[in-house]
């Protein structure tokens, strides 16, 4: 299996980390890192049979940050030389000079001990970009023509994202660390149109991203085929399925759904800088305010999530984060109570917390770590049923399968979310497909209503590769296991009714 990529271990790596701290020792830094960062990345859609999109881009540059008499500083540049490492570290140093007139606060760093010389990577086992580009639309070509062939099938998008994230964090505390990661998403979607009425339905399919290369595609994991073969007669079932009569609901929601609740209305609302007010500006606070830690009840007691940045498959899974803090995983809710938050090192400075737990990510040498979401997971109950054992327990209900839209408002508190699938389940049995569902909560009557979840057969690898935060903006990619779980009571919304489909 490939490791940290060679190409990038030829690089300078060393000489630019001496230049940049020793210079930032030299003009007085508490603390100094240096980041390099090389990230390939590249996107191919197909629109039916015809190829509409290839783009392959290249980013590469260094960074210094530092602290200062108690400010931050940050300067980044592209040019890989001692020199320019140096001059990045002078020019953190005048930055952090600056903004001291006028910071209201001092920076503290929770500590962490140093690790040096170390090494990591994702788990893969073929570089995306060790395949010709032409290989990859024709395996694309392939499942497309597949799904394109599919009754009642009109319209297919097909596409597929990779990204090879290359990264060398050094800083003053003697950490030295080059990680590789790599991910990768395909994805395909069948359009069917009613020629009468010019009406249309979509399906696509569930495989998640994945921290994995280009044998992903092909997986038994992803099962793309599988997929492809079956979206066809779903989606035709889909077209004549009734609209659904909004009411409340018991919902069993499968882990292709629940993943993306699970990232806005707990991923987003433990980062522990939105709680604290840091994030109001651009993306708002959180409900999940601080002086509910260890008290408040998020959920049911059946409700178990933790936070981890090392788990094997996980898309936020790194060895050390962009402050040189080992991968770790902790509990965030316990038995439906909130115990834990996504942390930095100045976060969890500032609230007395000990150790971060290691969410500091850049997204490029350009832009400043800040806090971001790590992988947040609904643990499935050991003793847990399967799929069939929690429809088995509504007499009238609803099974959500797949996500689609969603709105959440900026305290992460009042949600809607739609889906790809939806199938009615009475006295116990799935019975048809509907349309036209959303399901609508606040996150603490949500998570309170769920009474059962979900065995380890029902675990899903849910996650988003382009989660967004801070000014200037920054993606990340992160993950969601979670199994299928069952919810009482849950208010269903017709999305025609409310507005249009």
């Amino acid at each position: 299996m490939p490791g940290v990529n060679a190409e990038f271990l030829a690089l300078p790596l060393t000489a630019l980390a001496d230049a940049a701290l020793s210079r930032a020792r030299e003009l007085g830094a508490e603390y100094a890192a240096l980041r390099v960062v090389s990230t390939r990345g590249q996107f191919l859609a197909l629109q039916d049979l015809d190829l509409e999109t290839s783009i392959t881009s290249d980013d590469v540059g260094l960074a210094v940050r530092v602290v200062h008499d108690g400010c931050w500083g940050f300067a980044a540049g592209i040019v890989l030389s001692p020199e320019e490492a140096a001059r990045l570290a002078e020019r953190a140093v005048e930055v952090a000079r600056a903004s001291r007139p006028v910071s209201t606060e001092r920076v503290a760093l929770a500590d962490e001990p140093a690790y040096p010389d170390r090494q990591w990577s994702s788990p893969y086992e073929t570089d995306p970009f060790d395949v010709p580009d032409a290989d990859k639309v024709a395996t694309l070509l392939d499942l497309t023509e597949q799904l394109k062939a599919g009754d009642g099938v009109a319209h297919t998008r097909t596409s597929l994202q990779a990204v090879r994230e290359n990264a060398f964090y050094a800083d003053l505390a003697g950490t030295s660390t080059t990680q590789t990661r790599v991910r990768i998403e395909p994805k395909l979607t069948a359009t069917a149109v009613d020629r009468s009425t010019g009406s249309f339905e979509t399906m696509r399919t569930l495989a998640p991203p994945a921290a994995a290369g280009w044998e992903y595609v092909t997986s038994a994991e992803a099962d793309l085929a599988r997929e492809v073969a079956e979206i066809p007669e779903l989606l035709a079932a889909k077209t004549k399925a009734p609209s659904v009569r909004p009411g409340d609901y018991d919902l069993v929601i499968d882990g292709s759904n629940l993943f993306l609740t699970i990232h806005e209305s707990i991923g987003h609302a433990t980062e522990l800088d939105r709680v604290l007010g840091y994030e109001a500006a651009y993306a708002g606070t959180s409900f999940a305010t601080f002086d509910k830690l260890g008290t408040f009840r998020y959920g049911s007691p059946v409700m178990n999530v933790t936070g981890d940045r090392d788990t094997d498959w996980g898309l936020a899974s790194v060895g050390w984060d962009d402050e040189g803090v080992a991968g770790q995983h902790w509990d965030i809710v316990k038995d439906g109570i909130l115990v834990g938050y996504q942390t930095d090192r100045a976060m969890a400075a500032l609230k007395d917390l000990g150790r971060s737990n290691g969410a500091a990510y850049a997204d490029s040498a350009r832009h400043v770590p800040l806090q971001r979401m790590v992988n947040v997971s609904l643990q499935p109950d050991p003793g847990g049923g399967t799929l069939d054992d929690l429809v088995g327990q509504v007499e009238n209900g609803i099974y959500v399968v797949g996500d689609k839209s969603w709105s959440i408002d900026m305290q992460r508190y009042n949600f809607q979310f739609t889906g790809q699938r939806f199938f009615a389940i009475e006295n116990g049995r799935l019975s048809g497909q509907l349309r036209d569902v959303a399901y609508q909560a606040t996150t603490t009557d949500f998570w309170r209503s769920m009474e059962a979840v979900g065995g380890p057969s029902t675990f899903y690898r849910g996650g988003a590769l382009n989660c967004g935060k801070a000014q200037p903006g920054q993606v990340s990619p992160a993950s969601h296991g979670t199994p299928a779980a069952l919810f009482r009571g849950v208010r269903i919304l017709n999305t025609v009714q409310e507005g249009g489909r």
